[in-house]
């Protein structure tokens, strides 16, 4: 009877040879990731080897310094497959958010679908550390920032300091899809454009 614990083998056994691929891609050393992470020099070059049995405390801040998620250093296999596998969240007020990427602590890209429905009489203003910005991909956005009350159509761009108070909702009775980039206070995206000369 196959009780799993061949796959959970092979699971632990490829921990090692990924993390030594993520801190050469990172063009760090031991030493280096051991400052960031204060875990010893021995046990980091034990878990590369796998001598050493992974856990989550160990796994979790080198996840965080390799800047990937910790699916990408347990589970997932080198299969050359460049199709990106998304998963749809649902969030508060019917709101789907779907992952764009996968970079913890960084800037963070996605696609929002807000639901249709009726007018929000006095919508609850939200405010965070971070800077946000959203390109209108259909329907028409309601956003309320601090007292400021807008509606983005598509091909409209908008772009903030969240620790602003806001809200986001449909504007009519159509639902409204959005790209949105989100980033740490500081990291804002710059955007370069170049136009021809008239």
């Amino acid at each position: 009877m196959d009780d799993g614990t061949d796959d959970v083998d092979a699971v632990l056994s490829a921990i090692g040879p990924r993390l030594r691929a993520l801190r050469r891609k990172a063009d760090v050393t031991l030493s280096v990731v051991a400052e960031r992470t204060g875990i010893p020099v021995s046990t980091l070059s034990r878990l590369e080897s796998g001598q050493r049995k992974p856990s989550l405390e160990l796994l979790l801040p080198l996840a965080k310094v390799y800047e990937v998620p910790l699916d990408e250093i347990v589970e997932a296999p080198e299969t050359g497959d460049p199709r990106v596998h998304l998963k749809p969240e649902k969030r508060h007020n019917g709101m789907i958010v779907v992952p764009l990427t996968r970079r913890p602590g960084g800037l963070q890209a996605y696609k929002t679908i807000v639901p249709a429905g009726p007018p929000v009489a006095e919508p609850t203003l939200h405010s965070h550390e971070g800077y946000h910005w959203l390109y209108i991909l259909s329907g028409r956005l309601r956003m309320i920032l601090g007292d400021r009350d807008v509606v983005l159509k598509p091909g409209e761009v908008a772009e903030f300091d969240t620790h602003l108070p806001h809200w986001f909702g449909s504007a009519d009775a159509r639902p409204v899809e959005y790209l949105g980039i989100f980033g740490p206070q500081g990291e804002r995206m710059h955007l370069t454009a170049q136009y021809p000369p008239r």
